[in-house]
């Protein structure tokens, strides 16, 4: 093994061999293919001894047990044929299912996340342990890369937990804790290493292995269980019919027939379970193949690439961004709560202001009762809350407001009420203090206007709601210093934010893109389409909702005035639709006030649900034609002006990097993962042929004119991607 493997083995007490993972070049674990070689040398070098009574697989690594295998060498088996690609999983079938063959006992000792490859070394083992805390994760998120695991994790895994676990546990791809591992039967023991400082959890792991492995020396329970494990499950025909037919309900309720990896794989493991676990093996390693490569599959990695690239963004080369341990808020309205409670969830202490103290008074009350949202409970957790509190301060006060790190305006859209509270602000702020505004649609160049220091100021537009999307546009005014953009960026990250650089402009990345796809939508009413065609034309694409349910979301008076900025900036091919003054006219304005497009109303357990109106159907048919085109295709006319405006956004400079326009569609507007971004998507059908496709749009005018851009690829037959490369 070279001095920069992942593995490092030894003796300890004489006869137990202890395999350490920590790979010195990387912040995490990952199966490499040299990883694999070392390992193999590793068993072949025990199995060679007679003195050997047990293997422990251990990481030294904190917060991280293995973090999966390294998807760069992954993609580069992608194009082999099927044949191929069955005897590369049975390799590694073959390889840790020699974990359960070794002469001796195998441990897997777990602190941190364990995911993937990694998972399914442990599974082969004859005993897992685990570490206590919230950073010890066991899982296989294969199906969210449009997979499922592939080294026998289908074969092995219900054979330990149950079917029934080991369905869940795979078709969903979602971790679990140490606590409901131990509960379905996935490990022997949880280890609470927080109770002595003296001794690392690495130390203490080891120690609970190799007593483990004594125990088993003794009772011989490995031994029986190896026997079991290698043999068809016992499952009755009756209990394996309903487990088939409630887990597929369920997964296509999920997934909606968009993700065809969790269906694949529950497929597999209901075929496996009447099999030894040599012939399961067998069987996952055919339906692997025909999984691995598809066009899901490769969406997804290109998700999980965006994501990964986006990760090593740290700014402009030669900055060095400012330390931010306070953030001050500015507007306690819901995106303001959401913001504030962003930051006290990562254990920055927060200002938050606003015109009146009642709404300060709510606003502190959201964002505490926000930040201390358990998921498991599915309410406030007293712990979190009493923790979170002493971080928030709702103030009046503008020296306080102005005290901290960082200020974020999350007041309302409109220019002059911002420049008003710059101007009472700025003074008051040190000088090492950057000043941003939430703005989704005014040119961050024009608030800059006036500003005293305009190199510290610049666009942190979050996305609502702000707990679960992701993104952050940091956006660059003509005067935005590299340092500040630094800062901006190390910030969001802090807060676990996904922060994305794009350049000044009216609707910046994400609205530019994606009000001409909402505009359509209401022009297709226009032209005589219902809604519901319309808005199941958008999920049908693998959208998380229809562009006149998201109408009625976003708030319509909120959405005619980001209109209004992108007529005046773009008036050649914004055409506006009269749907929508004349809704706002009428006051339905969304769910926000309980009217928009449908009527909404609390069901029993007061919860909103929407129905269909008979006001907002006269205001449509007010400016509808009375004979709609019955040959409209509803997919290209909602997504072929968002891509001809991200091919603008290109040309113009907003971003320079498809990729970026691709994670900011998905983390912002939910942009469905499984097409791989919207130029991903593009590249998919080809660029010829979405010229094609737009010259049959052309007597609708300018926003149907094809760009350069696109021209460019259609004629070189190069992707969008190749451009990037």
């Amino acid at each position: 093994m070279s001095d920069n493997s992942l593995l490092s083995l030894q003796m300890t007490n004489d006869d137990i061999g202890v395999l350490t993972l920590d790979d010195p070049q990387k912040s995490v674990n990952i199966l490499s293919r040299s990883f694999l070689v070392d390992f193999e040398a590793c068993l072949d070098q025990l199995e060679d001894r007679t003195d050997v009574a047990g293997l422990v697989i251990r990481s030294t690594k904190p917060g991280n047990f293995v973090a999966g295998a390294n998807l760069q060498e992954f993609v580069a088996d992608i194009d082999q044929p099927a044949d191929k690609v069955v005897a590369l999983a049975r390799r590694g079938q073959q390889l840790f299912g020699r974990l359960a063959q070794c002469p001796f006992v195998t441990v897997a000792a777990i602190d941190g996340l364990c995911v993937g490859g990694g998972s399914e070394m442990a599974i082969w083992c004859d005993r897992r342990i685990m570490a206590g805390g919230e950073k010890t994760r066991f899982g296989f998120p294969e199906v969210k890369l449009g997979l499922f695991p592939g080294w026998g994790g289908t074969a092995r895994t219900p054979r330990i937990v149950g079917l029934g676990n080991a369905v869940e546990l795979i078709t969903s791809g979602d971790p679990i804790d140490a606590a409901a591992a131990l509960a379905m039967g996935l490990i022997s023991h949880v280890l609470d290493t927080s109770q002595d400082g003296q001794v690392s959890s690495a130390d203490a792991l080891l120690s609970a292995a190799v007593a483990l492995i004594r125990d088993e020396q003794k009772s011989r329970q490995f031994l029986r269980d190896r026997q079991q494990w290698a043999a068809p499950i016992a499952i009755s025909e009756t209990e394996l019919g309903f487990l088939g037919a409630t887990a597929s309900a369920y997964i296509q309720g999920q997934t909606k027939g968009h993700y065809p990896a969790p269906l694949a794989a529950l497929e597999v493991l209901l075929g496996g379970a009447g099999l030894d676990v040599e012939s399961a093996c067998q069987l996952e390693a055919e339906g692997f193949a025909q999984l691995f490569g598809s066009p899901v599959n490769r969406a997804l990695l290109n998700v999980f690439f965006l994501s990964d690239h986006n990760k090593k963004e740290h700014g402009p080369v030669g900055t060095r961004p400012r330390d931010i341990r306070s953030a001050t808020v500015l507007g306690a309205g819901i995106m303001g709560q959401g913001i504030a409670a962003a930051n006290v969830k990562r254990c920055v202490t927060v200002a938050l202001g606003d015109i009146a103290s009642e709404a300060v008074a709510r606003g502190v009350q959201g964002i505490i009762k926000e930040a201390s949202y358990n998921k498991t409970t599915g309410g406030p957790d007293i712990e979190r809350a009493l923790q979170y509190t002493p971080l928030v301060n709702g103030t009046m006060s503008d020296s306080e407001l102005a005290a901290s790190d960082i200020v974020i305006e999350a007041i309302y859209e409109n220019v002059d009420a911002k420049r008003a509270l710059y101007a009472r602000l700025e003074p008051l702020l040190s000088e090492d203090a950057i000043l941003c505004s939430n703005t989704s649609t005014i040119p961050i160049t024009e608030l800059a206007n006036g500003l005293q220091n305009p190199e510290r100021f610049c666009g942190l537009h979050f996305f609502n709601p702000v707990r679960r999307m992701p993104l952050v546009e940091v956006i660059r005014g003509a005067r935005t210093s590299d340092d500040t953009i630094a800062t901006a960026i190390a910030y969001a990250k802090a807060i676990g934010k996904s922060p994305i650089v794009v350049g000044d402009g009216p609707g910046f990345l994400v609205n530019r893109v994606l009000l001409p796809y909402m505009n359509e939508a209401l022009l297709l009413l226009e032209e005589g389409a219902s809604i519901k065609d319309v808005d199941r034309a958008a999920t049908r694409f693998g959208m998380p909702m229809g562009p006149i349910t998201l109408y009625d979301t976003v708030g319509l008076d909120i959405a005619m005035h980001a209109g209004s900025v992108m007529q005046q900036a773009f008036p050649n091919r914004v055409v506006p639709a009269k749907i929508l003054p004349a809704m706002v006219a009428a006051d339905r304005l969304g769910k926000k006030n309980g009217r928009g497009f449908f009527d909404y109303f609390s069901d029993s357990k007061g919860r909103q649900k929407a129905r269909p109106s008979d006001a907002a159907e006269k205001i449509i048919q007010q400016s509808a034609k009375a004979d709609p085109n019955a040959n409209i295709d509803f997919a290209d006319r909602l997504f072929l002006p968002m891509l001809l405006e991200a091919t603008r956004l290109i040309e113009d400079g907003i971003v320079a990097d498809v990729r970026d326009v691709d994670l900011g569609l998905i983390y912002g507007i939910g942009f469905p993962p499984f097409h791989g971004g919207l130029f991903h998507w593009a590249d998919a059908i080809g660029a010829s042929q979405i010229v094609e496709k737009v010259a049959k749009h052309e007597s609708l005018g300018a926003r149907y004119e094809p760009t350069d851009f696109l021209l460019e690829h259609a004629k070189s037959g190069r992707t969008f991607y190749e451009r990037q490369s």
